[in-house]
């Protein structure tokens, strides 16, 4: 999805004239942490609340203020994991859009980003999660997914991110199934460490049974 596809046009936008007390309103009654502020539909920054309230004279226009802009805005033809990152990066709960030239098209609200990043993980999507932590060399895709196949299962997700520590990957698996036992059960047959994982612990797998009931008559 780009980010043009997400633009909400019910945060308003500010003018240069604008008095700094009615950006501080606004700020307030929509819950936002910036509003942008545009000239004749070109993006020129994003003004913060906190800047706002430093003003000594709240009659004043937000222009005097405009050393302190924010430029921080994303294109509008871009993945929209992008305006995720500038929202981390700038530490604001609106990103603004642009097209060519720096015009305006709009905000993206990270309550709309955080939905449409549900979306994208399958958060509304039925299946269990799998959490695999291994040294990179070790990551194969297509053993991993052989392992979850072999047990009829599917990779609705995979993601994939390095402890910043350890340097080991973790991998998140999403399957399309909730019992999940079996599947753990044979990554661990694998070598694979399975720190955690969320799901129906139900184990239906025969050979496993089978297994367990050897163990309890070697121990009679």
């Amino acid at each position: 999805m780009l980010t043009a596809e997400l633009i909400n046009n019910n945060i308003p936008r500010l003018q240069l004239q604008d008095s700094v007390s009615k950006a501080r309103q606004l700020i307030n009654d929509f819950k936002v942490t910036h509003l942008p502020v545009v000239s004749e539909d070109k993006f020129l920054g994003l003004i913060s609340e906190e800047d706002l309230l430093d003003a000594e004279d709240e009659k004043l226009p937000i222009e005097v203020l405009q050393k302190y802009f924010l430029q921080a805005a994303v294109p509008d033809n871009v993945h929209f994991l992008n305006a995720v990152s500038n929202s981390n990066q700038f530490e604001t709960n609106v990103v603004p859009v642009v097209s060519s030239n720096n015009t305006f098209s709009g905000v993206i609200t990270t309550a709309d980003l955080l939905k449409t990043m549900g979306d994208f993980a399958g958060a509304n999507e039925i299946g269990g999660i799998i959490v695999l932590e291994m040294e990179r060399l070790q990551f194969a895709i297509s053993e991993i997914s052989r392992i979850v196949e072999s047990n009829d299962c599917t990779i609705l997700h995979l993601n994939s991110t390095v402890h910043p520590i350890t340097g080991l990957l973790t991998v998140t698996l999403h399957i399309n199934k909730k019992e999940i036992a079996a599947v753990v059960a044979t990554f661990e047959r694998y070598d694979y460490n399975v720190p955690y994982y969320f799901g129906i612990e139900h184990f239906e797998n025969e050979i496993d049974s089978n297994y367990k009931h050897l163990m309890n008559y070697l121990d009679i």
